[in-house]
């Protein structure tokens, strides 16, 4: 897959090395869920059939970030991830469109003219919810008109679970409130960290559980805090280990800790994890965060954290 960046308005040099007859799916598909895997795979099978290239054109930093509105506090899939799943999916180019305030005050006529028409895209496939322009005042039956009739326009439809639409707000919301099995049914797989694993206060080696502190790659999405089941990999080793994750404050040891710490625990495995990348898997959600009145309480929950992570995984 090609990664383009772009930027509003394009250049006479990206007009002329990008302006190709293809099809592009266009959204900010924080997550790439199910209902985004719908208008994308839309787009890439319009594209084989007319022997096209398929393209999704997407916006960096998140709009509703750059704008302060609304919780968008970290990413479900940041850049690196959604280029993985994106390729993966069968995409030939991800635009990648630095959204700035400059970009915020645009009109729906000139997003069009200034950055879609260049593009030569003969078909724009988009969510019934799509908007585009100043304050969204763009919508998708308007990309045709606004084209001159050149943009073909494909709207694709809610895609709905048990009548709920699946939306990325309500994947935001199900991580918050530790419902990780609504996540995973709404992703289409399971929610997905990735970080470095550093040096922390081995205090788990005392306490006769190992863990691997993380130290994130990118500014994902916070979960409840509390402990997961998970399924853990590192680049040394393509084998999938099961885990207990903590998301937590620390607070059997800690007072005034404000950003959250990840620490895995991988059952049955003892080596030298630092420096490595994990990736993890998070499968379900055990228990909130607790403070406990002393170091064998701890110990103890600890234990029967294991315990019941052995028993989710073994499902």
């Amino acid at each position: 897959m090609k990664i383009v960046s772009i930027s509003y308005p394009l250049t006479s040099e990206q007009r002329n090395d990008l302006g190709i007859p293809q099809i592009a799916a266009i959204g900010q598909f924080d997550g790439i869920h199910l209902g985004h895997a719908s208008v994308i795979s839309t787009a890439v099978d319009l594209a084989r059939e007319e022997g096209i290239p398929s393209a999704v054109i997407t916006f960096y930093p998140h709009p509703k970030d750059v704008m302060r509105k609304g919780n968008y506090e970290g990413y479900l899939t940041p850049q690196l991830d959604k280029q993985k799943l994106l390729a993966d999916m069968g995409v030939d180019i991800l635009y990648v469109v630095d959204f700035n305030e400059e970009l915020s005050q645009v009109s729906p006529q000139d997003f069009v003219t200034e950055m879609l028409m260049p593009l030569q895209l003969h078909t724009a496939v988009v969510g019934f919810d799509f908007r585009f322009g100043f304050k969204g005042a763009g919508r998708a039956d308007m990309l045709h008109e606004l084209s001159g009739g050149t943009i073909q326009v494909v709207t694709v439809p809610p895609f709905l679970i048990d009548g709920e639409k699946v939306g990325s707000s309500s994947i935001r919301a199900a991580l918050y409130n530790g419902q990780v099995s609504d996540a995973t049914r709404w992703l289409g797989r399971y929610y997905r960290i990735r970080g470095t694993v550093i040096h922390g206060e081995k205090r788990g080696r005392a306490l006769g559980f190992r863990t691997a502190n993380l130290e994130l790659e990118d500014h994902y999405v916070t979960p409840a805090l509390g402990v997961y089941a998970v399924w853990a990999r590192c680049n040394s080793n393509d084998d999938w280990l099961p885990g207990v994750m903590s998301v937590g404050l620390k607070p059997t040891f800690h007072d005034g800790i404000v950003k959250p710490i990840y620490e895995v625990h991988l059952l049955d495995f003892d080596g030298d994890l630092y420096g490595q990348t994990m990736v993890v898997d998070v499968v379900q959600f055990i228990r909130r965060e607790l403070k406990f009145n002393s170091v064998d309480e701890l110990i103890k929950g600890i234990r029967s954290d294991v315990d019941k992570t052995r028993e989710i995984l073994a499902r």
